[in-house]
């Protein structure tokens, strides 16, 4: 088979198409023929080698973690009615996605209805299921006004939609004419494009004198800080990441002068904080179902596998829309 692999951390030049052994599927296992594999941004940072929350894989690795595609084999003791089902799966921390074949465990499949792209699958299995999580710690209202950064992204196209969904006014942010105007279409109530620099001034007057109770918040830095000043005192800030390089930095009384709950849902295990039995594979249930019944339909962009070091570049420069995914 074909697969990226990485022989040394670096630039996204350093991951190369190769031919591979295949894999074969151990003892409650499938292997999936691959028909979309999911690109993260952490992908990104642990290709650099970059320090984070997760330890650097060993090398050569095949980088990704999120497939759909079809089951062609199974492992001792898998059911064999498995085969020839469409399936997808997030396969955790151990690597290996970016391939025309992967190897995983049975437990960890999600059988797709058959109206369900296996790109889209792809983009709800892990981004999806993120976003389920960040809306379940949210807790949104038709009442609120909403302000999603990179509306546009994976996780913020996501946002808007549900956001809507529930009967909320939404803010989308976003970089550039052709972003902005994506996220209008995704029905956001105003989208600002936020490298422009009135951008503040054009959502107040959007508003027409509302202040925002929700920041759902995915870049951080400057963007984040401007977005500060069009809250409403005791509006709830909520952080997944900050995709800009740096986190916002606000002081205990920067804090408590603009009467903001800030809620920060970092780290490794914060998904499994959640509670409940087995909370991601709930998360990417609320996440397939909300695809299947269109009442969140994510956006894609389309790479083929061999393009892998033009998708992580693309995306590391926020070039792209929606989730980023590869195709064999």
């Amino acid at each position: 088979m074909h697969a990226i692999r990485l022989h040394a951390f670096g630039p996204a030049e350093n991951l190369r198409y190769e031919e591979v052994p295949d894999p074969e599927p151990g003892p409650g296992q499938v292997r999936i023929a691959v028909a979309a594999a999911g690109v993260h941004l952490l992908d990104t940072a642990l290709r650099a080698g970059a320090p984070g929350p997760y330890p650097p894989p060993e090398l050569p690795t095949i980088p990704g973690r999120e497939i759909a595609g079809t089951v062609d084999a199974v492992g001792a003791g898998t059911d064999p009615a498995w085969l020839g089902t469409r399936v997808v799966a997030h396969i955790g921390m151990r690597p290996g996605g970016y391939a025309e074949l992967v190897t995983t465990e049975a437990e960890r499949l999600h059988e797709l209805p058959p109206h369900l792209d296996a790109a889209a699958a792809v983009a709800m299995i892990g981004t999806g299921r993120t976003t389920m999580a960040f809306l379940h710690v949210a807790a949104l209202t038709a009442d609120d006004t909403v302000i999603v950064t990179a509306a546009a992204g994976g996780v913020g196209s996501l946002l808007v939609q549900y956001a809507r969904h529930l009967g909320a006014t939404v803010v989308g942010l976003a970089g550039g004419e052709e972003k902005t105007a994506r996220v209008r279409a995704l029905g956001a109530d105003v989208a600002a494009d936020y490298t422009a620099p009135d951008w503040p001034r054009q959502v107040e007057e959007s508003l027409d004198g509302r202040r925002a109770s929700v920041l759902l918040d995915t870049v951080g830095g400057e963007a984040a800080r401007q977005c500060l000043d069009l809250l409403a005192p005791g509006a709830r800030h909520l952080v997944l990441g900050w995709s800009s390089g740096a986190p916002l930095e606000l002081t205990r009384e920067e804090q408590q002068a603009r009467a903001i709950t800030s809620l920060q849902v970092l780290g490794p295990n914060w998904l499994q904080s959640l509670g409940g039995e087995n909370p991601l594979r709930r998360m990417e249930e609320a996440a397939l179902t909300a695809a299947a019944t269109t009442t969140l339909t994510p956006l894609v962009h389309r790479f083929p596998l061999a393009r892998a070091a033009h998708a992580h570049h693309a995306l590391e420069t926020r070039r792209t829309i929606g989730k980023v995914v590869l195709e064999p």
